[in-house]
């Protein structure tokens, strides 16, 4: 079998097999070659690895699915991805404000915060020693309203600009190799149902959707889909607590108080 052989049964085994998502030795075990030595060669005549390759097929079937109007949520399963993890309950620990710190208003926290320019766009994040305690996406520099939203939340704390604090952050969250043994704290502020909603968040699969009549289910009020929209839509840490993951009853999209495009992008995202 010839090298221009070999690819071409390779594209055509990774095509037929994207819901599978095969591994690069499955693929090289179909041509009759090392993963290494295939991982060359395809390289060479393709111009792009066998994992981007399928990457880009994975994303073709997506929308065709979607625009067959199947749910994020069968898409994904359909697409075989149903199983794909970005963001566990064991990487992101979720603390409540003690009774003492609310009352005290913050009266001797510091926290520091910084914004960082990302694959998302900019990130403004805020710690104190205990955790993050707020992280939104901004669309320019000015800092006066996050700042604003601090000031109410923690009138008594001292707060410190900081931009290694986001840079560190966001490295944690988007690098995949600076992952291991990391835990993130977050130290947030909300009701009890809020904090339940928040906490279901973290045990949605990255990768997968569920909607919000679903997410109250899992909370054990079924009837209670609005509340849950509403406790989600004031979530104050993005991309840790993910609240992308939740989308409407009818696979649209729903709302996103960083923008639907964003919403969609770190979907794309954590199916990579």
């Amino acid at each position: 079998m010839s090298d221009y052989d070999r690819i071409a049964s390779a594209i055509a085994y990774i095509q037929a097999n994207v819901s599978a998502q095969p591994q690069l030795a499955d693929i090289a075990r179909h041509v009759h070659l090392s993963p290494f030595h295939f991982q060359r060669l395809f390289v060479r005549w393709a111009g792009t690895t066998p994992k981007r390759f399928l990457q880009v097929l994975t994303l073709e079937l997506g929308k065709n699915l979607l625009d067959r109007n199947h749910s994020l949520f069968d898409t994904t399963n359909r697409a075989g991805l149903s199983s794909t993890s970005r963001l566990h309950d064991h990487f992101v620990q979720l603390d409540a404000v003690t009774p003492g710190e609310y009352k005290h208003k913050g009266a001797g926290i510091v926290i520091r915060h910084g914004v960082h320019a990302g694959l998302f766009g900019n990130l403004f994040v805020a710690q104190t020693e205990r955790g993050i305690c707020r992280a939104t996406f901004i669309d320019d520099a000015d800092l006066d309203p996050e700042l604003a939203v601090l000031a109410m939340q923690w009138p008594q704390a001292q707060l410190l600009r900081d931009h290694a604090v986001a840079s560190r952050v966001a490295d944690q969250l988007f690098s995949a190799k600076n992952r291991k043994d990391v835990k993130l704290a977050l130290h947030v502020n909300g009701t009890n149902f809020q904090l339940a909603v928040w906490r279901a968040l973290l045990r949605i699969p990255a990768g997968t959707a569920v909607s919000y009549g679903e997410l109250a289910a899992r909370l054990g009020s079924p009837k209670a889909a609005r509340a849950v929209g509403t406790a989600v839509g004031a979530n104050p840490v993005a991309v840790l607590i993910p609240c992308h993951r939740v989308i409407q009853q009818s696979g649209a999209l729903g709302g996103y108080r960083w923008g639907l495009e964003r919403k969609q992008a770190l979907q794309v995202w954590e199916r990579l």
